[in-house]
């Protein structure tokens, strides 16, 4: 026969069918169809419909198929599951539709068809014999059938975050290929098919051009019908696949853009680099100039330990004759007496009436703390850390008032690390699939148990008992009550029965729990598995559950490794219902006492609450007291025996000033006190930084004032015919101008720090700014006229505490007196540091470690790990740490688009939609590059895309969208009723996206369907929340996308996906040109509210600490009478301590966060008291030059700054060490020790040797007025020579 005869031969003989009809029951209400060798039939004209509908390409001529009416009803009900998902593709669609149709009803079947097994059926009704098929060959050429995968393999399902492949191959989309997807379809076991349809792929034989090639089987022509590629359009009204849907119409991949190159200098890094030659450099400068002015000095000058500046040992009082002060030194002369008699008429005055002065201090101190009525605490995180003007809180209330504020969370991890890992053997063939510890039945089963029992918590509340129910988050209420439980145990429906359900024999079980579980992790969504078991895998509550988010601890998208399970209540929250708030608190309360009291052997569980971290920082502050608390008795008991000067063991208890320290001590808290009551009267929020960390700063500043007064009278000696009060109002007059100074500069410094938009940073401020200023005016107030009578108790001999008990003499006066640290100063320490060889070695050693500082200031951590702010013991502390190892999926992401964008036309659709005909650069089709480079973006999975599921839900094509045809009602796709139709006509303007008021109508029908085997497109359980109407239901307001982002771990992690985040939602409005439109698109995630201040924390850190240092500025050169050079020092010195700080932090792990900057904020104030003291002390001094004036200064300042601050508060300091909180040890141990250290060496040590290099010159109109006053007594000496 030669090639041309076989071709007439296949043309005459190929128009027949295979089937015609349906036959007996294969199972439930599927069917066989009926054995039918004869040429197609005419179809009835009630079938014309249903194929125009879905086989158009066979609707010609009269219409002759071998298929009836019933067939195609049944192909219209088996393709409505596949159409939900791959419609939004039409020519993946297309080509599906395709190989169904000519499967069914084409005229050529037995060109392709091959009946393999039947069996007899007597029709019940006609009584006639027929045959039923039972099983069939498909011959499907591999041209077409790659060319409908290709078409089909990149299409979305949008509420599920996956591809549609996963839902409808019975595989995961990357295992799925045109063979097994072909394969699993046609197959019984898919729950859908109604017999095998074994699909043979072979090389297609054209009609037009046949060769003497003959196919696999002889005779059989394998169906190779034209197919549509997805980057072309079906017909004029439809255009290609969107990009989402199909990757060739994308173009290349997104690429994330490289991230920037370290920067390098000589192949290190470049800060380093450049400090160390600035280092370099300064120090060949500064020790050629120091060596220059020694040769110069030795060559003109005798002595060569004259100074450098020493103007040849001339002394002051000769050295001012030289020149006339300046206009500027006589007004700071004015205005430094005017301070001066200021304070010695106000100090005289104390002294002579104490009773009233101290009666006043306490009205006054009683009248501020009865504010501490309305004192309110804040622990609520939220307002912690984030400003109520913020961008993320404003986001944060526009997302809760809209969809609702984010649930509560309550979650469990659970090990078994007793449990060997599981075997898997698939039958009949396949490799072995390992099954983790936790995955194997039994663990299963006890954790089925763990989760019904926490299921079954009871709480009171108000006498009312509150479970689970009461208070959990219900999708699908009032339709389905059943609770949203993320757990790897909804795909058993939370069943034991489910999870035992097998199907086997004797010998083999053919599908159990592992295959039902292996399906289920890649179709979540699935209704019916893929096995014989035929169980559905959405969860009780009417969802998915995503194995990401129930599942830890595994490699890749290997869920059956997994080594830990995660299971998430979710608790519906209630920000501004108080009555259901506390319910829902309640039943944590006891959820946690349940787990914690939970036993099981085979079980390892660390949880979580809403209500967890809060609770465990209230009960670390509590524990922390004790500690808090012995820090303050050991400073305290420092300052009651270090204020007294004993001369001899018989006068300890005369001589001591135990008293007089515990009344300053009480002052100090009286401050604190009184500042917390005044704002509390203005409804100030107090929080936990203040009363930790306030009493600690004011306590430095007001003990360094104490010691100030203190020693000073104690080294001072009344001059004849001098009375008490007069000598303390002198002495007074002397210190109060420096106390002055620093208090003010501080209380400026932190009002100012108050414009901060930290909340913790703001509010401290306020409170510290006001205590600092209440301690002063007590110090110049009550404790001076405190101080007069203590004096007096002492020159009457009584003793100290017991003022009653009287010693054995009286004395006229105390005698002045000198303490060995006053004495170790003056003769030991003040001359040894200003030796000129000491000198340059101090310089370049402070500048060395202020240049290292420098290099290593941008390497500081930003950010708070969480688990620092739990206290050792606590059980989130295991929790963070079961986080960080198993769990595999971040935090969800909503991008919010607010109100006012139109959804009615056909361009506000496009600019948001990411299927067909959609903008290649709308909101959707950007998240979904987002999505693909993952890595970059922090954005793990394509969006969930409510418009793109509403637009595949209303197709008329559907049976998803019906009404009832007499009330115009909703009739959901489960309802066998003659009068629901669908919603729209089956025409080509039906078959449009739905417009204008039309749009508006089907809407709420579709977001309060319930997904079902007929309609798995109901946005009722995914999309409930999503939308917001407006203008009572006509108009669509605000409407979320959402999607999960990467996994987190670190604070910069989170850092960094938010940012990604608003970066790319920034984008999606400027592309969108929404900005014109006063709306726009935002992200918004549970987390954001808590990171977003460390977007800014560098910009607020560098203005919180230049708004200090200049304030600090200002007042210091305004009080010092205008000296702007003396000001200038003590600022670059205050800035050198804060440089140093961060020097400290890298050294330390220290990271930076409102807590660290609230301490930085506070160092800079501490550092005040070691440096101004000192200043005013050398700025006032009229000894000879500079390297005297600043011993002088060291010698009468420094010994006071060193027992008033350093001693104290390093005693005080060194207690925090041993507290069981990470946050006290990290926060408050070690940044208190480095600043008091640090102020310490800088103000003791770099401070004066600077000053002697480049102090301000002397003023001359002080040193006449100093001369002027001294005159004539032995001060004149002491002063002068």
């Amino acid at each position: 026969m030669t090639c041309h005869h076989v071709y007439i031969y296949l043309l005459v003989f190929s128009d027949s069918c295979v089937w015609y009809g349906e036959c007996g029951i294969a199972s439930g209400d599927k069917r066989y169809n009926c054995e039918y060798n004869g040429p197609a039939v005419p179809l009835p004209k009630d079938g014309y419909d249903l194929v125009q509908e879905l086989c158009p390409g066979l609707f010609f001529g009269n219409v002759s198929l071998c298929c009836d009416v019933h067939q195609l009803q049944t192909l219209k009900n088996n393709l409505e599951l596949p159409l939900q998902f791959l419609s939004r593709c039409p020519s993946c669609f297309y080509n599906l539709i395709n190989l169904f149709c000519e499967l069914t009803c084409s005229p050529h079947q037995s060109e392709f068809l091959n009946a393999t097994q039947t069996e007899p059926y007597i029709d019940p009704v006609t009584k006639q014999n027929k045959t039923s098929i039972t099983e069939l060959q498909y011959y499907i050429g591999e041209t077409f059938s790659n060319a409908m995968y290709n078409a089909c393999k990149d299409v979305e399902a949008p509420s599920s975050n996956v591809k549609a492949l996963g839902l409808l191959c019975g595989k995961d989309p990357k295992d799925c290929n045109a063979t097994n997807w072909i394969q699993y379809m046609f197959s019984k076991d898919n729950g859908q098919a109604p017999f095998n349809i074994i699909p043979i792929f072979s090389v297609f034989v054209t009609r037009e051009h046949f060769y003497c090639q003959m196919s696999p089987i002889h005779g059989m022509t394998p169906m190779n019908n034209a197919t549509k590629g997805c980057n072309e359009s079906m017909d004029d009204a439809t255009g290609p696949c969107s990009c989402q849907d199909c990757s060739i119409v994308c173009g290349p991949k997104p690429e994330p853009p490289s991230p920037p190159a370290p920067w390098l200098l000589l192949g290190l890094d470049a800060m380093y680099v450049i400090m160390w030659i600035s280092y370099t450099g300064f120090l060949l400068v500064f020790f050629g100039v120091v060596f220059g002015v020694w040769c110069y000095r030795k060559r003109h000058f005798v002595s060569e330990y004259t100074p450098i500046d020493s103007n040849i040992a001339y002394s002051v009082h000769l050295r001012q004759d030289t020149g006339e002060a300046t206009w500027c030194e006589r007004f700071g002369e004015k205005f430094e007496n005017a301070l001066r008699v200021t304070f010695t008429s106000w100090g005289a005055f104390c002294v002579r009436n104490p009773r009233p002065v101290i009666l006043f201090s306490l009205v006054v101190v009683v009248m501020c703390c009865s504010g501490l009525m309305f004192m309110k605490l804040t622990t609520n995180p939220i307002d912690l850390w984030s400003a109520p003007s913020s961008q993320a809180r404003k986001e944060k209330e526009y997302f809760d008032a809209h969809f609702g504020p984010f649930f509560r969370v309550e979650q469990l991890i659970i090990q078994a690390p007793h449990t060997k890992p599981g075997i898997y053997s698939p039958y009949p063939s396949g490799d072995d699939v390992p099954f983790g510890p936790p995955l194997t039945k039994d663990i299963l089963h006890q954790v089925l148990d763990l989760q019904d029992a926490v299921e079954n918590i009871t709480a009171s509340y108000n006498n009312e008992t509150i479970m689970l129910k009461d208070v959990c988050l219900i999708p699908l209420s009032p339709y389905n009550n059943n609770c949203t439980i993320l757990s790897v145990l909804n795909y058993f429906q939370n069943s034991h029965s489910v999870l035992d359900h097998s199907i086997g024999d004797d010998f083999y079980v053919y599908a159990d729990y592992h295959s039902h579980f292996l399906y289920c992790v890649q179709a979540p969504a699935s209704l019916n598995d893929t096995t014989l078991l035929h169980d559905p895998c959405l969860g009780t509550f009417g969802g998915p559950v995503f194995p990401w988010l129930v599942m830890g601890g595994y490699d890749g998208d290997n869920y059956n490794n997994a080594t830990a399970l995660v299971i998430t209540f979710p608790v519906q929250n209630y920000y501004n219902d108080t009555e259901k708030l506390n319910k829902a608190l309640a039943w944590e309360e006891e959820f946690i006492k349940f787990v914690k009291n939970y036993s099981n052997p085979n079980l390892t569980i660390s949880f979580t609450t809403e209500r967890s971290i809060e609770d465990e920082i209230n009960r670390e502050s509590s524990s922390d007291a004790s500690t808090v608390a012995i820090s303050y008795v050991v400073m305290f008991l420092y300052i009651s025996l270090a204020l007294g000067h004993i001369r001899s063991a018989s006068r300890f208890l005369v001589d001591s000033k135990i008293s007089l320290g515990i009344a300053g001590i009480l002052i100090v808290l009286s401050s604190v006190a009184c500042s917390i009551g005044i704002f509390s009267y203005f409804g100030v929020s107090l929080t936990l930084i203040v009363i930790e960390v306030i009493p600690f700063l004011v306590l430095a500043v007001g003990v360094d004032n104490i010691f100030i007064i203190v020693q000073t009278y104690q080294r001072d000696e009344r001059l004849q015919g001098e009375t008490l009060d007069k000598q303390i109002g002198r002495i007074l007059g002397d210190v109060a101008p420096s106390m002055f100074l620093s208090s003010f500069s501080e209380t400026v410094a932190f009002f100012l720090g108050s414009l901060s938009t930290m909340p913790a940073v703001r509010t401290f401020s306020l409170f510290a700014a006001m205590a600092v200023f209440i301690d002063f005016l007590l110090q110049i107030t009550c404790f001076v006229s405190l101080l007069g009578l203590d004096i007096k108790r002492q020159e009457k001999n009584r003793y100290d505490i017991l003022c009653c008990v009287k010693g054995s003499e009286e004395i006229s006066n105390v005698p002045h007196s000198e303490s060995m640290l006053f004495l170790f100063f003056k003769n030991i320490y003040s001359p040894f540091l200003l030796k000129d060889w000491l000198r340059p070695i101090v310089i370049s050693i402070f500048v060395g470690v202020l240049s290292f500082s420098i290099a290593v200031m941008n390497k500081v951590e930003i950010g708070l790990d969480q688990r620092l702010s739990m206290p050792d013991d606590s059980y989130v502390l295991e929790y963070f740490n079961s986080l960080s190892r198993f769990v595999h999926s971040g935090p969800p992401v909503y991008f919010v688009l607010e109100e006012g964008h139109n959804y009615t036309t056909l361009d506000g659709q496009n600019m948001v939609c990411g299927g067909m005909g959609c903008n290649n650069n709308s909101l959707v089709q950007q998240l979904f590059d987002a999505a693909e480079i993952s890595s970059y973006t922090r954005v793990g999975y394509p969006p969930s895309s409510w418009l793109d599921d509403y637009f595949d839900w209303v197709k008329p094509q559907s049976s998803c969208c019906r009404v009832y045809n007499a009330t115009e009602q909703f009739c959901n796709a489960s309802v066998v009723d003659p009068s629901c139709v669908r919603c729209r006509p089956l025409t080509p303007e039906g078959k449009q996206r739905p417009q204008g008021e039309e749009f508006m109508r089907f809407l709420p029908m579709f977001l309060s369907d319930n997904p079902n085997p007929k309609c798995g497109k109901g946005g009722h359980a995914a999309y409930g929340s999503a939308v917001n109407f407006i203008n009572n239901n006509t108009e669509v307001g605000a409407t979320y996308f959402s999607s999960y982002h990467t996994v987190l771990k670190t604070s910069a992690d989170f850092i960094d996906a938010m940012k990604k985040a608003r970066m790319i939602a920034n984008n999606i409005t400027e592309s969108m040109s929404l900005k014109e439109k006063n709306y726009r698109v935002f992200p918004y995630s549970v987390f954001y509210v808590f990171y977003e201040q460390y977007m800014t924390i560098v910009g607020d850190t560098i203005f919180n600490l230049t708004v200090s240092l200049g304030s600090i500025f200002l007042v210091t050169m305004v009080l010092l009478g205008f000296e702007m050079w003396a000001a200038v020092v003590v600022s670059a010195t205050i800035a050198m301590i804060l440089v140093n700080m961060f020097g400290v932090m890298w050294l330390w792990g220290i990271s930076l966060n409102a807590v660290s900057l609230v301490n930085l904020v506070m160092s800079c104030g501490i550092s005040v008291e070691f440096c101004s003291h000192v200043v005013r002390a050398f700025t006032i001094s009229t000894k000879a030059n500079r390297t005297e004036r600043a011993q002088d200064a060291l010698s009468h300042m420094g010994s006071s700054v060193f027992s008033g601050i350093t001693l104290t508060k390093f005693g005080g300091i060194v207690v925090l060490a041993f507290s069981k909180s990470q946050i006290f040890q990290i926060f408050y141990f070690r940044m208190y020790l480095a600043m008091v250290l640090l102020g310490a060496t800088h103000g003791l040590i770099f401070l004066p040797v600077l000053l002697s290099y480049i102090g301000p010159s002397v003023n001359k109109a002080k040193v006449r007025a100093a001369q002027e006053r001294s005159k004539g007594t032995e001060r004149e000496k002491l002063l002068f020579f």
